[in-house]
C-alpha cells in the first residue's frame, strides 16, 4: 500500500505527463499541503529521474537525443509555429542581412517573407532555400558544407567558414529545447552547436525561435546562455514557464498571440 507521499508522487508524475510543466501554486492547491511538502516531493521525483526542476515548478523530463526529420517535425505545432513567424517577419525591415537557421520554424519564417525584395538572406536549411528561391528579387545565400538529411540542411568546417564571410543585421535561430532553469539554448549535437555558435558570431541581433513544446524538453549540447541572445520568441503555451524564470531572463521572451 503505498503513502501518502508515494501516491502524491504518483500523481505529481501523472499530471507532468497531461501539462508537462506544473508550478508550485497549482500543486500546493490541488494537495493542499506546504510548500516545503512539495519541494520535498519534487526533489524526490528529480532524485528518481521522473521529472526535472525548475524556477516556481517542475517539468516532466523530455531529452532529445535525435533530431526528428523535417517532415516530422512541420506537422507539430503548426499554428504555433505561424503566429511565431509573424512575429519574427515583423522585426525584419527592408535592407536587412538575414540569417535563417535550417528548421521548421524558421521555414514559417521564410514563407512570412514571400513578396519581400529588398532582402539578403542566407540560410543553411535546403528547404528554406528552396521556399526563398520561389520568387525573383532577394539576394539569397546558400550555405554549403556536410548535408545531413535529418533536417535537409549543411553543416560542419566548410559551413562555418563560409558563414564566417558575412556581416548579418539578424539571425533567427532555431532550438532543440529552452532550459529557463539554467538560463540555456540548447540543441541535440555539437555539429550543430558549432554551427549556430558561427552564425551567432557575425550577427548583430540573435532571434531565437522556439515554440513552447521546447520549453520542456532537454538536448545536450549548448548553443547560448539565454542572456546572450536578442529575443526569444515562443507561443502562449510557454507562459507559465516563463513566469516562473528570473526577472533577468523574462525580459529576453516575447509571445505571439
Amino acid at each position: 500500500m503505498l503513502t501518502q507521499a508515494e501516491d502524491r508522487q504518483a500523481k505529481i508524475v501523472e499530471l507532468l505527463r497531461e501539462r508537462n510543466f506544473l508550478d508550485l501554486r497549482t500543486l500546493i492547491e490541488r494537495f493542499d499541503v506546504s510548500v516545503a511538502t512539495i519541494r520535498r516531493d519534487l526533489g524526490d521525483l528529480e532524485g528518481a529521474g521522473l521529472l526535472r526542476r525548475t524556477h516556481g515548478g517542475a517539468v516532466s523530463v523530455n531529452q532529445v537525443a535525435q533530431d526528428k526529420t523535417n517532415a516530422a517535425r512541420s506537422v507539430l505545432n503548426q499554428e504555433e509555429k505561424a503566429a511565431i513567424a509573424a512575429v519574427v517577419s515583423g522585426m525584419i525591415v527592408d535592407g536587412d542581412t538575414v540569417i535563417l537557421d535550417a528548421g521548421t520554424t524558421a521555414l514559417e519564417v521564410a514563407r512570412k517573407l514571400a513578396g519581400r525584395k529588398n532582402l539578403t538572406v542566407i540560410s543553411n536549411g535546403l528547404d528554406i532555400v528552396a521556399e526563398l528561391t520561389r520568387e525573383e528579387g532577394r539576394s539569397i545565400y546558400s550555405v554549403g558544407g556536410e548535408y545531413t538529411g535529418t533536417n535537409r540542411s549543411f553543416r560542419g568546417p566548410l559551413a562555418e567558414q563560409f558563414i564566417r564571410q558575412f556581416n548579418v543585421d539578424k539571425l533567427i535561430l532555431n532550438a532543440a529545447s529552452i532550459d529557463v532553469d539554467r538560463g540555456l539554448v540548447c540543441t541535440v549535437e555539437p555539429v550543430n552547436a558549432s554551427i549556430a555558435r558561427a552564425m551567432m558570431e557575425v550577427s548583430r541581433r540573435v532571434i531565437v525561435v522556439a515554440d513552447h513544446s521546447k520549453f520542456t524538453k532537454s538536448s545536450m549540447s549548448v548553443v547560448a546562455k539565454i542572456e546572450d541572445v536578442g529575443v526569444i520568441v515562443t507561443d502562449r503555451g510557454a507562459k507559465s514557464i516563463i513566469d516562473a524564470a528570473p526577472e533577468k531572463l523574462r525580459k529576453k521572451f516575447v509571445m505571439a498571440d
